[in-house]
């Protein structure tokens, strides 16, 4: 109703009807929101202004209306980036930065505003399974198939801890608070909390290992002895694939091959809760920022989103938790696998990879209906992630190994290079000003110069890396072209002499010439006879 009204005081305004949304095959309903970025997108630039100024928008919104109506999903491919065979990619807390984990055990930091490499780390062995970074920006858990995990400082890219495990690690998260602790699945073997206490004096740090359950402790006080081995039998079987922390690092969601979801606490390391929620192994957990939504991907072809509650406050009951099940996603007519989930920034978005076939599938969590379909390069893309303010998604290709992004093409407004740069669409006559071009003495133009000289201008932007409750954090700036080269194309033959690598040159992190054996030349000797 109160739409209509607006559109009424329009037309009288304007003396033109705006247009409304017409359905083709089927009816839509359409949120006030939806319909006024509809009538905004159809209407003439001249009569914008005047629309919004109907819908109540002030003076200072209006300069961003035209980003503030944008979908908050991406559309098109914008970027490649690649440094070697890429397998899973994360974005920090504060999206400057990307981390990136390749098949070789290296880990590239990607700087998002330059599409360069900020920093390589390299300490793995096997491929990276798993990243997940500190709340602060400044410390990076890197787990892999050969059987560790490293916590990297990036302040110089050195080692901060390596714990070893017995199995390889599917899949590490760092506390959301600190970096002290985290939580790793690993195959075949029940998951592990490691609490890595700061040493003195510079001594290594010393780590805690805590064995957390995959299946609730059962009551076999009066069962028989048959009953007993077959229960433990079952047990040793159920193994956890994925662990997440809540949003206060108070519990842990972990979800098992059995389909079943378990809530742990962190404190006692016991399961509070546990439920089966899928009909196959559970490979993906992703809680959006707030923490109160759950993502869940499983190999049932079913994506689940749930509602979490309040784990933290003090009368909670662990016979009365639930975890309602809100929404699924998957393709009834293909029948797709998921390879990857991901929320998007606001979380009203579900972003999939599907299994065996190259587009992205984009969801309205709200009523559950598919917005999006993107295409890019015609490959399967693998683990996936959504940047946590922007509408970009970054997905990675299995058969090439190279980080495609997904982004909003936005137009380009001139306006914002210059506070007072005004766009007209047609010439106007300009009136000057009265003192616009006097000529000022040369001695003022020198101080003016001096005092503008001496104000210290911020080049790396203000505000901290992680919010007022942690210390900022910069990632430092490297000069050497081998550890800042994003494609790996330049080999170092001499001393200022630099050539593009060949597809046979291998990637062992050593300059060219070290660690190789010289190439063996073999020459031919032909002979050659004389007619006389």
């Amino acid at each position: 109703m109160e739409m209509e009204v607006r559109e009424r005081q329009f037309q009288s305004a304007t003396g033109s009807r705006p247009p409304t949304a017409q359905p083709r095959n089927h009816q839509h309903t359409f949120s006030p929101r939806d319909r006024g970025s509809i009538l905004y997108a159809r209407l003439r630039k001249t009569d914008r202004q005047e629309f919004l100024k109907l819908l109540g928008i002030t003076t200072m919104n209006l300069l961003l209306a035209e980003d503030y109506l944008l979908q908050d999903y991406p559309e098109h491919i914008t970027n490649t980036i690649r440094s070697g065979h890429s397998t899973c990619v994360r974005f920090n807390r504060t999206g400057d930065f990307l981390a990136s984990g390749r098949v070789d055990g290296t880990v590239v930091i990607w700087d998002l505003e330059t599409m360069g490499v900020a920093r390589k780390l390299r300490g793995h062995s096997k491929n990276i399974t798993s990243l997940s970074w500190s709340r602060c920006g400044r410390y990076l858990l890197s787990a892999c198939q050969g059987w560790k995990a490293i916590l990297w400082d990036l302040q110089d890219g050195s080692k901060h801890c390596e714990v070893r495990f017995r199995a390889p690690v599917y899949g590490a998260e760092l506390h959301p608070m600190h970096h002290h602790q985290f939580a790793a699945a690993l195959f075949e073997e029940q998951p592990m909390l490691v609490d890595v206490k700061e040493a003195v004096q510079g001594a290594n740090p010393v780590e805690v290992r805590h064995i957390l359950p995959s299946v609730e402790k059962r009551s076999d006080d009066g069962a028989d002895t048959p009953t007993k081995e077959k229960h433990a039998k079952e047990d040793a079987r159920h193994m956890t694939t994925a662990i997440v922390y809540t949003a206060t690092g108070e519990h842990l969601l972990a979800g098992t091959t059995k389909g079943r979801l378990n809530v742990i606490d962190a404190t006692t390391h016991k399961i509070i809760y546990s439920e089966k929620i899928a009909g196959g192994v559970i490979t993906t957990l992703r809680l959006t920022e707030s923490g109160k939504e759950l993502l869940v991907n499983a190999q049932d072809r079913t994506i689940r989103t749930f509602k979490v509650p309040d784990l933290t406050s003090a009368d909670l009951d662990p016979d009365t938790i639930q975890i309602p099940l809100e929404h699924k996603f998957q393709d009834l007519v293909n029948r797709l696998s998921w390879n990857h989930a991901a929320f998007s920034s606001t979380g009203e978005y579900v972003a999939a990879s599907t299994f065996n076939n190259h587009e992205l599938y984009i969801w309205e969590r709200g009523h559950g209906s598919l917005v999006r379909m993107l295409e890019g390069p015609k490959e399967e893309q693998g683990v996936i992630e959504w940047h946590p303010h922007k509408p970009l998604l970054a997905a990675c290709g299995l058969e090439t190994g190279r980080i495609n992004i997904w982004s909003v093409t936005s137009p380009q407004r001139w306006s914002a290079l210059a506070p007072d740069f005004v766009e007209v669409e047609e010439n106007v006559e300009y009136i000057e000003k009265e003192d616009e071009f006097d000529i000022h003495p040369h001695e003022e133009i020198q101080k003016r110069r001096l005092d503008a000289e001496d104000e210290d201008v911020d080049v790396l932007g203000g505000g901290g890396a992680g919010g007022g409750d942690v210390a900022p954090f910069r990632m430092p700036v490297l000069f050497n072209l081998g550890e800042s080269d994003s494609e790996e194309e330049f080999v170092n033959v001499g001393l200022g002499t630099l050539r593009r690598k060949s597809p046979d040159d291998q990637d062992d992190g050593a300059p060219a010439g070290e660690g190789r054996p010289p190439a063996k030349k073999t020459v031919t000797q032909r002979t050659r006879t004389r007619k006389r």
